[in-house]
């Protein structure tokens, strides 16, 4: 809120609504309740009679209001982050592919494609927050990790004009404690508009944005992997359901209805997607929290959930914290 404040991102107070739309989630929004009193958060609990006065359009047994949720378009974030960086005599490049790393004892060297050129840049110390690439980075240097980047393509939607005041907060399902992903639910855009998402799609390409983008390097590194094959059987019947509402608009429209249901068919408008870079564990358990690597010389964000964004602050400053307790020459 502060780096907003003094960049002159606009931001919106708006608050977040977890809504509970059967008894076993009403349960589960309970334990959540408890625990976010643990951690000393400012949230409300409503009953139906009181979700429907705070949000006319939303059916459910009961919700958690988070009061302090605040939205913001992140783009804009991350680009006066970028031009902070700069300004401090960062550089930045872009299009450009790391295809090699070297550590030695005084030093790191990073070996990038830029174009159709090779170049070389050297570093006291490496840090890599790289996402749908963090296992293949760490695997650049011999790092010993347990992991796989496995992707997961989050396809959203955007509703109709005409539903953009359909609800006054974010409209979030009850998490599944045995998932990592947030279910589909409402967000309210920063210019007005409303979209609806994101699912969880097993992706068959990194970078596959579309449903039909498939990298045969991808596939092979994902059926050579165990972890892959045990998360897939374990959450068989849950990626089978996903897989259907992906290419069955309707299924995904009833995910929506069950706690918005003036929903139709026709207000779901495309929108872009996005890619989870999901870390999975060789034993096949999907990794719920931030997943770090390191050598002498290198910091590795491996896995950066949600809220991963929101956090990006304190995810730096732990970053900087891990470097400062090298004491590097």
């Amino acid at each position: 809120m502060a780096f907003c404040a003094q960049h002159n991102i606009p931001v919106e107070n708006c608050g977040k609504l977890l809504v509970a739309t059967n008894e076993q989630e009403l349960e589960r929004m309970h334990a959540l309740y408890d625990r976010c009193l643990q951690n000393q958060i400012d949230v409300e609990k409503l009953d139906a009679v009181q979700l429907k006065l705070a949000e006319p359009n939303i059916r459910g047994l009961g919700a958690i209001l988070v009061k302090a949720t605040s939205i913001v378009n992140y783009r804009l974030v991350t680009e006066k982050m970028a031009e902070a960086f700069m300004q401090l005599g960062g550089d930045v490049k872009i299009g450009t592919e790391v295809v090699g790393l070297e550590e030695t004892p005084s030093s790191i060297t990073l070996t990038c494609q830029q174009k159709n050129q090779r170049v070389s840049y050297q570093a006291k110390f490496l840090v890599t927050c790289s996402g749908l690439m963090a296992d293949r980075l760490t695997k650049m240097l011999g790092l010993p990790t347990d992991f796989q980047i496995i992707p997961y393509r989050g396809e959203y939607y955007r509703l109709a004009p005409k539903h953009n005041q359909v609800v006054r907060h974010l409209i979030y399902p009850i998490p599944d404690p045995e998932l990592p992903f947030l279910g589909v639910h409402l967000t309210r855009m920063i210019d007005g508009s409303v979209t609806v998402g994101p699912n969880a799609v097993q992706g068959f390409k990194r970078e596959g944005y579309c449903k039909w983008n498939v990298s045969l390097r991808d596939v092979w590194e994902m059926v050579c992997f165990p972890g892959f094959w045990k998360v897939s059987a374990k959450h068989f019947k849950t990626g089978m359901v996903e897989m259907k509402n992906s290419w069955w608009k309707a299924g995904y429209l009833q995910l929506v209805r069950k706690y918005c249901p003036n929903i139709e068919l026709a207000d779901l408008q495309p929108y872009p997607a996005g890619i989870r870079a999901q870390a999975v564990l060789s034993d096949g358990t999907l990794v719920h929290d931030f997943l770090f690597a390191e050598s002498p010389r290198s910091l590795h964000v491996c896995n950066a959930p949600s809220p991963a964004a929101t956090s990006a602050m304190p995810i730096g400053e732990y970053l900087c914290d891990k470097i400062a307790e090298k004491s590097l020459a």
